[in-house]
């Protein structure tokens, strides 16, 4: 005995069970989403990272508050040159180390100023820079954006 299958003609050249694919109406709303995501996590991403290499600059610029106090108190003066603290905190990699300057009062004796200043690309925040004194971080000199400052609150 012989079976014979009989095939029936799919309908309008395609079935629903052979459709294979997306539609260029479900990919347009997959691009969209995708992009509107893209634009509100993107800046966020770049803000969240300048603002881990400023925290770097303020990490940097505690231990040399911390030296300073030290050098003040055994030396009864401020250090001007920044080889003469006992640190052993490396420079920051992203920031140029300026030198060590008499504060507000004009003397080395009683006060001290540095300021870091951010070199290379920042994404998008261009140019800033970071000041401590003696009392510590210097919101009057520096030029950091508050989005990135980690002491912002």
């Amino acid at each position: 005995m012989a079976q014979t299958i009989a095939l029936r003609p799919a309908r309008n050249g395609s079935s629903p069970s052979n459709r294979k694919g997306f539609s260029l109406v479900e990919l347009s709303v997959v691009v969209i989403i995708i992009g509107v995501l893209a634009a509100f996590g993107v800046p966020r991403l770049l803000q969240s990272v300048e603002r881990s290499k400023a925290s770097e600059s303020f990490k940097y610029l505690a231990s040399v508050r911390a030296a300073q106090e030290r050098f003040q108190a055994r030396q009864g003066t401020y250090a001007g040159d920044l080889t003469q603290l006992d640190m052993e905190q490396t420079a920051p990699t992203y920031f140029t180390v300026g030198a060590a300057a008499a504060g507000t009062s004009g003397s080395l004796e009683d006060s001290w100023s540095l300021t870091l200043t951010r070199s290379g690309p920042s994404s998008g925040y261009g140019s800033y820079t970071v000041t401590f004194t003696e009392e510590g971080y210097d919101a009057a000199n520096s030029t950091i954006d508050p989005e990135i400052n980690p002491q912002s609150t």
